[in-house]
């Protein structure tokens, strides 16, 4: 059985977090100590007067066990470190750390499950790319791509390269956000060019839209919006984004988890548009998880005038956002959003634990 995994990716936001976490939460309920790190962070947060990356963070927090950065999160590449580096490598014990965290954790665990950071050149400005932080590891890699063919495969050929220049050996594929309906097309192709590349491919895991959905959080920093009401519901998920000057009830599709966009002027007549709808419905919840109070793309403008508008929105719990940008603009910010996997949404982390489930062989993971 590997006793290490190194997880990486050919890109961000290709699903290597949600991968990863779905790998080792599975190894977990199988009964095998598996112990987790992310070797080489960037996005990090404070613990205990010690940074740690936000990653790590997440994994402790979702599979329960006791954070200690020193071995789940050794190295963090912050502002400015890499042009201190370059001046003054001799100042750096980053190989020392690693080493340190590895012996250790293998100590504690069977199996331990590297995430790696970025696309595989990501740290090479201080000598830990992907691959050069796998070989030091001893560690077999699995690589995370999205789903496609053509540019599946050439992402691929690039991202492989550097591991093979440093003889890490390569475990498999894991093809990732692929639409049902293409499943079956990709998993064909990319099988067959792979066999020909010798190249395993491990499993194809289907798009879930519930995992793109972003919670009121994300788009608060989206918009650079400011809380006028319950702030404490700022983890409500959203998904479905409707415009204040287009409510009908043929635009409300799923009608729950609904962002309402609309411009201060027409706020009170969409939130009568939105109980009437609800009225006609016989419904009794509000299907608004937010709403977004738009300005004229330079003022922000309060909503406390509005008493009726006050009273619907507390009563039935509503996160409500003020942002200086338009109604479109806010749509087009909103839209861009990358949704990244943490800890105020557990329905993914629940969802990325079953799809690994249900589409990825562990036994040829693991190699028994």
């Amino acid at each position: 059985m590997r006793k290490t995994i190194f997880v990486a990716a050919t890109g961000q936001h290709v699903g290597k977090t949600t991968s990863t976490l779905g790998l080792v939460a599975n190894l977990k309920e199988m009964g095998i100590n598996v112990g987790y790190c992310k070797p080489v962070g960037q996005q990090h947060v404070d613990i205990d007067g010690m940074i740690a990356d936000k990653d790590a963070v997440l994994f402790a927090e979702v599979l329960g066990f006791n954070l200690d950065p020193v071995l789940h999160s050794p190295v963090i590449l912050g502002d400015g470190i890499t042009a201190e580096f370059i001046d003054h490598p001799e100042q750096f014990e980053f190989q020392k750390r690693l080493d340190y965290a590895a012996a250790e954790l293998a100590r504690l665990h069977d199996v331990v499950v590297y995430e790696g950071t970025g696309h595989p050149g990501v740290g090479s400005v201080v000598g830990l790319s992907n691959a050069d932080v796998a070989r030091r590891l001893n560690s077999s890699v699995v690589m995370i791509a999205e789903g496609g063919i053509g540019s599946t495969v050439d992402r691929l050929a690039l991202s492989l390269a550097i591991f093979r220049e440093q003889n890490v050996p390569i475990i498999g594929v894991i093809i990732n956000k692929v639409l049902p309906e293409k499943l079956e097309k990709i998993q064909h192709y990319l099988g067959k060019r792979f066999a020909q590349m010798g190249l395993p491919l491990l499993g194809v895991v289907p798009y879930d839209k519930s995992l793109s959905f972003p919670i009121m959080e994300t788009v608060k920093q989206a918009v650079r919006g400011h809380v006028a009401f319950n702030e404490e519901k700022l983890g409500n998920r959203v998904e479905e984004i409707v415009s204040g000057s287009l409510i009908g009830t043929e635009e409300l599709k799923s009608f729950q988890n609904v962002l309402l966009v609309v411009s201060h002027k027409r706020l009170e007549e969409a939130i009568g548009k939105i109980k009437w709808i609800t009225a006609a419905r016989g419904l009794d919840e509000s299907p608004l998880s937010g709403v977004i109070v738009t300005g004229d793309g330079r003022h922000e403008f309060p909503v406390e005038q509005s008493g009726v508008c006050m009273e619907y929105f507390m009563t039935h719990e509503i996160p409500v956002l003020t942002t200086a940008l338009d109604t479109l603009g806010s749509v087009i910010k909103i839209s861009r959003i990358e949704v990244k996997i943490n800890t105020r949404t557990p329905w993914k982390v629940q969802r990325a634990v079953e799809l690994i489930r249900e589409h990825i062989p562990l036994d040829t993971l693991l190699g028994v």
